[in-house]
């Protein structure tokens, strides 16, 4: 075959051998060379060339495609099944609580009681925890997100867009560090500012936020009087002493956090029982559908990941556009 010849060749044995050669040398190299081009540089003609381009660009295509459906799903299959069985729930039985507030003051363990588990005296840095607990009370299914935002405190931008996703906020400081309640007044302000905004009101109603002073177990180094906490904090935010240790306070602040968020007292740990997702669903649904079971119970999902920035940004934007008037972004 010289310069001149031209190579045909069908779509469909193009394809063919294209996946032939991807297949056994796809563990080898990331972007291998196709084998004719490399082994033949100037013996397909221009038209030869162009179809293997098309080839090949339409492979790119259908793995981005796969990437990109793997990457976009809110929650993975075995989640999304489990949500299809028990049926939709009403966006008003869906809320996010945002945790907030300085390292090292026991954000981890109070959100780790409010799921049901014991405390745990290592103490390991988070970088972001994102978790989901589903309730079945009184015939009803309820879904609480609890975003453990530790790390956003040096992304503004982030963090401006986690406390707009969010519906209720958890702001926690230690009793024994002055300078913790300090970042949590900040972020209170923050928070204030932020709701005014995307509601468009000069004040919200009363802000749904419980501010946790932990550490009420030890006494012997505590830094900040009850005194000046109530005198810092406007009188719609609720504080609660609390010690994530030894429980103390715990089941007031969480009960403050359903009553914020129109939830049932049930959701409070020691109002329901716990128990797995396989017998979730065989308490919550029978085989025809119908809900067959009154008892309060609850299940953490341990295969929930946090949803994508770019669909809380679209859900940000979503929430506070007019009709027919672009908003701006409200996380800048």
């Amino acid at each position: 075959m010289n310069t001149t010849e031209k190579f045909h060749l069908p779509v469909d044995g193009v394809l063919k051998m294209f996946n032939t050669f991807t297949r056994h040398h796809r563990s080898q190299s990331p972007t291998p060379t196709p084998v004719l081009q490399q082994q033949h540089p100037k013996v397909l003609s221009k038209t030869s060339m162009g179809l293997l381009e098309t080839v090949k660009g339409r492979w790119r295509q259908q793995d981005n495609r796969a990437v990109e459906s793997v990457s976009s799903d809110p929650l993975p299959h075995r989640c999304a099944d489990v949500t299809r069985s028990m049926g939709v729930i009403k966006p008003r039985n869906c809320h996010r609580i945002v945790v907030l507030g300085a390292p090292q003051v026991g954000k981890t363990s109070v959100v780790r009681r409010f799921l049901g588990e014991d405390f745990q005296e290592q103490h390991e840095p988070t970088a972001e925890d994102f978790h989901r607990k589903l309730f079945h009370i009184g015939g009803e299914t309820y879904q609480v997100d609890l975003l453990d935002a530790s790390m956003e405190r040096n992304f503004p931008a982030k963090r401006r867009l986690s406390i707009l996703t969010g519906d209720i906020f958890l702001l926690v400081f230690s009793l024994c560090d002055r300078e913790s309640f300090s970042e949590v007044c900040e972020l209170l302000s923050e928070i204030k500012a932020a709701k005014t905004k995307l509601l468009k009101v000069k004040q919200p109603a009363r802000l749904p936020v419980v501010v946790c002073g932990n550490k009420v177990d030890l006494a012997a180094q505590r830094a900040v009087s009850r005194s000046e906490v109530t005198e810092a904090l406007t009188r719609d935010v609720t504080f609660v002493e609390t010690s994530a240790k030894c429980g103390t306070g715990l089941e007031v602040a969480f009960k403050e956090l359903a009553v914020m968020g129109g939830l049932p007292d049930e959701t409070s740990p020691s109002r329901h029982q716990l128990v797995s997702m396989v017998a979730y669903q065989s308490l919550c649904v029978n085989q025809r559908g119908r809900r067959r079971s009154r008892t309060p119970c609850a299940v953490v999902d341990s295969l929930v990941r946090r949803p994508s920035f770019g669909s809380d940004l679209q859900l940000v934007l979503g929430s506070s556009t007019k009709a027919n008037k672009p908003e701006r972004c409200h996380i800048q």
